[in-house]
């Protein structure tokens, strides 16, 4: 016989866990998963349906194999273009309610020398689930800046 044991969320536990350093976690591993080619672990950062909303349309993702397939070739974008590596700037942090928070974010753009090549700054809307982990449902791209086009 199989007990399934499921993490209760509270109030008070959603209070103490409304913190940057949360975001800035989730930021670090979104970073990583992208950079590193890892489709899948940037795919378990986001909740379904995802929406994905640029000046190029919106994307709506409806399939878990679908956000793998979405996020399985960013490393290759990436290094087509010279970057290798980034990290998420929160430049801003608002929490609506106690599991669902608007996040501006600068994505800054390393290539192998170290130096930034440009920036990306993103909107996201992330929610605390059931089991107090936070996941993305809504992403907006908002301007990317390359050096080469400054």
């Amino acid at each position: 016989m199989s007990h399934t044991t499921t993490a209760l969320v509270t109030s008070s536990t959603l209070t103490a866990a409304r913190t940057e350093p949360d975001v800035q976690e989730f930021l670090d591993r979104l970073a990583w998963a992208l950079t590193s080619g890892n489709g899948r672990a940037a795919a378990g950062l986001w909740a379904l349906p995802a929406i994905m909303i640029s000046d190029n349309g919106v994307h709506t993702i409806m399939d878990r194999d679908e956000l793998v397939r979405t996020f399985a070739d960013a490393r290759q974008q990436y290094a087509a273009r010279g970057i290798i590596d980034s990290h998420g700037e929160i430049q801003r942090v608002e929490w609506i309610t106690d599991r669902i928070a608007q996040v501006d974010v600068r994505w800054p753009w390393f290539n192998a020398h170290g130096s930034e090549d440009g920036a990306e700054w993103s909107t996201y809307t992330l929610r605390r689930d059931d089991h107090g982990l936070l996941k993305a449902h809504v992403a907006i791209t908002r301007e990317h800046r390359d050096a080469w086009s400054r």
